[in-house]
């Protein structure tokens, strides 16, 4: 319980690798704001059943996160109503593929406004308060894109490489403000979205779900094995905790080797 008393927003927290975190944080003590989209009553039964679970306090904002204002908008409630963010995730994030002539110039504006854009939304917000305070903790989710390219992805990598720069520049001006700011950098990681494609993989190909799933995998990372939402939640607390108080600036690898190479 070594992050009790301390508040953590995590965007694009209803599923998948952002609820992943947020469960890993609150079983670290932390009150949680949680972020995204989704049925209202599902995000209730969520949001309840985090509160139960690790007694803590969890509120949802369904702020846009492409949208300065609302992010603005988000962290003043979350202040107002748990009393700070210590601590922030910038999880949020979408994907489009194509190659850059036949890129849709609405889909690299989308993908830049959420994936990079929102994280700066926020950060700007949310540093005042951190500084004031004397402790604060920024952990920015990039990818192994954020260090190395695919093809199709030019929108995506672009987002992701600038995330790291955006990271380390917060890492320099905050070093002596108590506030740290990292990256984890996530390679294959199975989540219920990444499910459904292997098994709609395995039906078109007529194959196991366990054939396509190390196929799916092996495209990239030496180590066919996934990473789960609560390990790159793991890798997110540890940059939270006393620690790792003089880790700042770094880009963190959690993707079976796929960036050794």
């Amino acid at each position: 319980m070594h992050l009790k008393g301390k508040v953590a927003l995590v965007t694009g927290s209803t599923s998948g690798i952002g609820l992943g975190i947020a469960r890993v944080l609150a079983g670290e003590g932390a009150d949680i704001v949680l972020n995204g989209f989704g049925d209202s009553a599902a995000i209730e039964t969520l949001r309840a059943g985090l509160s139960e679970e690790f007694g803590v306090r969890v509120i949802f904002q369904a702020a846009d996160i492409s949208d300065a204002a609302a992010c603005v908008a988000m962290i003043e409630m979350a202040t107002g109503t748990l009393g700070a963010v210590d601590i922030l995730v910038n999880n949020a994030g979408i994907q489009f593929t194509a190659e850059i002539e036949d890129f849709p110039i609405e889909k690299w504006n989308q993908v830049i406004a959420i994936n990079l854009s929102g994280a700066f939304y926020t950060m700007r917000a949310a540093l005042p308060g951190m500084k004031a305070r004397g402790w604060g903790r920024i952990v920015n989710i990039a990818s192994a894109h954020g260090l190395v390219a695919s093809e199709h992805k030019a929108a995506y990598v672009a987002a992701k490489h600038g995330l790291l720069g955006l990271t380390k520049v917060a890492a320099l001006e905050c070093a002596n403000a108590g506030v740290t700011a990292n990256a984890v950098c996530p390679g294959w990681v199975l989540t219920p979205l990444v499910q459904q494609q292997i098994e709609a993989r395995a039906k078109e190909n007529r194959t196991s779900v366990s054939q396509e799933t190390e196929a799916l995998v092996a495209e990239k990372q030496p180590m066919h094995a996934f990473s789960s939402p609560e390990s790159i939640g793991a890798a997110v607390a540890y940059l939270c905790s006393e620690g790792a108080k003089t880790v700042t600036g770094i880009s963190l690898p959690v993707d079976g080797g796929w960036t050794a190479q």
